[in-house]
């Protein structure tokens, strides 16, 4: 059904399903508390559909998913040198019942992995997250997966706990690299897989990682008061650990209250997402600085990232517009950096800045070719641009458009 919405703005999915649904504009208008005239004029490209708590509303409404609405491509979408073919063995991996459970009696096989070596092997799936390379963390992933379910069987003692703690940390990586291109039934199986792992570790601050995975999934399938929910109840478990926290603690900490913030904005609770900035930013503060331990990138760079995302997300595109270019993220992974940049261009083309959005939008492309074309934001604004020229696009443009396949 995706493939032949592919080319269409979000109003024109809109409209697209709406008439497959049989539903008249009147009815569609009433069900999500707007008017006729918005509708037309979302579904007619003059209006902009830029806010997902807004797109999450119509999707409800004609019963579709929100990746529908949006047309996220998977990678199974994607070249060959960036992760094609990839998703299949990632999803064997997850599937594969014999690394479930030793139960069956089904023999491990092979050597465990030195426990050093497979730290090493974890972290530089994680590194390729956070230099937005999914295509390399999809190939890794499902080999370094693998030794670590076998460390997790074969070692003993504090050892067994250390290497729950890599399976843990692997099966996040592979929610967050699945999240980001779309695949959201895969990465909350590697959630929920990876929250389990992170509790036989016994590790608090992998525990409380792993809850940021799931917060993000749930972000990710358009449930934000579930999300929200979440991070309560994980704050609650973790916030004993506060009296004698270190760095990592504070990260995990303060990170998890960066996704509730964005979950918040998206279900429009204002004074939920205040709360959650606070408590972030409280914890930036107790942690001194920008750093990135647990690979979170957490600090008060992050914190005024977020205010601009969530500002973007709850309207406020003049607050997005007046903070976001003052925030200096050069010391971030390319990963925060680029997210950042497609903040900022969402609010830039919500003001007719067009110009300056796009170059936004290339300087990130600049940084990580993989994270703009598989990100909704990056494909709608572009896609909105091209179909709003009055004449023909700017050269710079078009070939952005046909690098990230809207056309």
């Amino acid at each position: 059904m995706r493939g032949m919405t592919t080319n269409l703005t979000i109003g024109e999915r809109v409209a697209w399903y709406r008439r497959r649904r049989g539903i008249s504009q009147e009815v569609l208008a009433g069900r999500v508390g707007r008017t006729v005239d918005w509708l037309s004029k979302a579904e007619n490209n003059r209006l902009e559909l830029d806010r997902l708590s807004v797109i999450k509303s119509l999707a409800d409404a004609l019963d579709v998913t929100l990746g529908d609405l949006l047309a996220e491509p998977t990678l199974m979408d994607w070249t060959a040198d960036s992760g094609r073919h990839t998703v299949p063995a990632l999803r064997s991996a997850l599937m594969n019942y014999r690394q479930l459970t030793p139960l069956l009696g089904v023999p491990t096989e092979g050597e465990p992995t030195p426990l050093d070596d497979l730290r090493s092997n974890v972290a530089e799936v994680w590194d390729a997250y956070q230099d937005s390379r999914y295509g390399f963390a999809t190939r890794r992933l499902p080999l370094v997966l693998a030794d670590a379910l076998i460390a997790a069987q074969a070692y003993e003692g504090q050892e067994r706990e250390r290497a729950h703690e890599l399976t843990a940390m692997t099966y996040q990586g592979a929610a967050m690299v699945l999240t980001k291109v779309g695949e959201t039934d895969l990465a909350w199986i590697a959630a929920d897989r990876g929250l389990a792992a992170a509790q036989q570790s016994g590790n608090a601050i992998v525990t409380g990682s792993l809850f940021r995975s799931v917060a993000h999934c749930l972000l990710s399938n358009g449930r934000f008061d579930a999300a929200v929910q979440l991070v309560g109840d994980a704050s609650d478990y973790l916030r004993p650990g506060l009296n004698d926290a270190g760095p990592q603690f504070l990260s995990i900490y303060g990170t998890l209250f960066l996704a509730g913030s964005m979950a918040a904005a998206r279900a429009e609770n204002r004074d939920t997402t205040r709360a959650f900035l606070a408590e972030a930013e409280q914890a930036a503060r107790q942690l001194g600085g920008d750093a990135n331990h647990v690979w979170t990138a957490f600090g008060p760079t992050n914190v005024a990232i977020h205010r601009v995302a969530t500002s973007a997300e709850l309207g406020d595109m003049q607050v997005a517009v007046d903070l976001g270019p003052q925030i200096d993220t050069s010391a971030l992974p390319a990963e925060r950096r680029t997210r950042h940049n497609l903040e900022v261009a969402r609010a830039f083309s919500a003001h007719n800045r067009v110009d300056e959005a796009l170059s936004m939008i290339l300087e990130a492309e600049q940084w990580a070719p993989e994270q703009v074309r598989s990100h909704y934001l990056a494909r709608e604004l572009v896609l909105t641009w091209v179909r709003n020229q009055r004449g023909r696009p700017s050269r710079a443009m078009a070939e952005l458009a046909n690098r990230l396949h809207v056309v």
